[in-house]
């Protein structure tokens, strides 16, 4: 199935992996929920509380694509090969599942943003910026 997806892909020119370009969704998504958040529990607009939800619902959908992006890109790249980073990025991408599923259940019915939900905004937010970084150090080094 991966030299399939691939193989169309450069058929039509895209020769690039495509889990980078499909990232920006859940990780645009996760930064927002916490910058909004962050605003909603400063100034205490509920307006804002609302916005940083509907991040989290967007990061949380946006995971599963980007999760068989990377699927097929390691499968691609490193014929399925278990390096000790591809590992990493497994653990970090369930503990983000858990905790963007954690901050939609809990924020689903409020209109303000307690501080133990913007600690779960913050620790999104230091999960996205670990896979980042894990990534990057997988494929350059």
């Amino acid at each position: 199935m991966t030299d399939f997806v691939f193989s169309i892909l450069e058929s039509i020119g895209f020769r690039h992996p495509i889990h980078p370009a499909i990232t920006h969704l859940p990780m645009g998504m996760v930064m927002g929920g916490f910058l909004f958040g962050l605003a909603a529990f400063l100034f205490r607009r509920p307006e804002l509380s609302k916005t940083a939800w509907h991040c989290s619902i967007l990061a949380l959908i946006g995971v599963f694509p980007t999760a068989l992006a990377g699927y097929l890109d390691w499968q691609h790249t490193y014929n399925g090969e278990w390096l000790n980073l591809i590992k990493i990025k497994m653990v970090l991408a369930f503990i983000l599942l858990v905790l963007l599923s954690v901050s939609v259940k809990i924020n689903a019915k409020t209109d303000k943003v307690s501080f133990s939900a913007l600690i779960i905004y913050a620790l999104c937010l230091l999960t996205g910026i670990g896979l980042g970084f894990t990534g990057g150090e997988l494929m350059y080094g």
